[in-house]
């Protein structure tokens, strides 16, 4: 099956805010950088199924993109930053921070979770799809999720894998 894993478009929070599960808005930029992704993903067309993150800033760009009544999961969410939501890195006070930039991928944020808790969900909700008779399926997210799917369709290494952060609007192809 041929997964194509769309990136959110552009968020409108400062630069160096700490955001994933909170629901934040788009940039007034949304449209423009909407139309670009719309027209990329021509080329694919059709998508036996579209799913989405409940989170605003991929549902609204599954809408856009032509796919109002899309499916929402859970599992599709970005990493859970817990406390640290909202807040600008350089601003966060907790004991945890360095232990966390140290060992992002085991040490979960306070309150939150790593990002191999991540990953496991991503790979839960990957798993379980591709038991489906699906060709072709679409999944709007975020940034976290798309390289979860790279590291569990193995297109991505553990050592590496934000090295190869999608754009904003961007897609990624895997085959499960």
């Amino acid at each position: 099956m041929e997964v194509i894993l769309v990136r959110h478009t552009s968020v409108d929070v400062p630069k160096g805010t700490c955001y994933g599960w909170t629901d934040v808005p788009v940039k007034e930029t949304f449209e423009q950088e909407a139309e670009s992704t719309r027209q990329s993903l021509q080329r694919l067309l059709p998508f036996d199924r579209v799913f989405s993150s409940p989170l605003t800033r991929a549902r609204k760009l599954a809408a856009y993109c032509g796919y109002p009544d899309v499916q929402t999961d859970d599992r599709l969410k970005e990493m859970n930053m817990g406390e640290w939501e909202m807040q600008l890195y350089d601003q966060i006070h907790d004991p945890h921070l360095q232990e966390w930039y140290d060992n992002y991928i085991d040490q979960p944020t306070t309150g939150g979770e790593s990002f191999r808790q991540q990953y496991r969900r991503v790979a839960s909700f990957l798993d379980e799809l591709k038991d489906q008779p699906y060709q072709r399926v679409a999944i709007f997210a975020h940034a976290g999720v798309l390289i979860s799917a790279g590291l569990h369709a193995g297109i991505y290494q553990w050592d590496n894998a934000w090295s190869n952060l999608t754009d904003y609007g961007g897609f990624i192809i895997i085959h499960i």
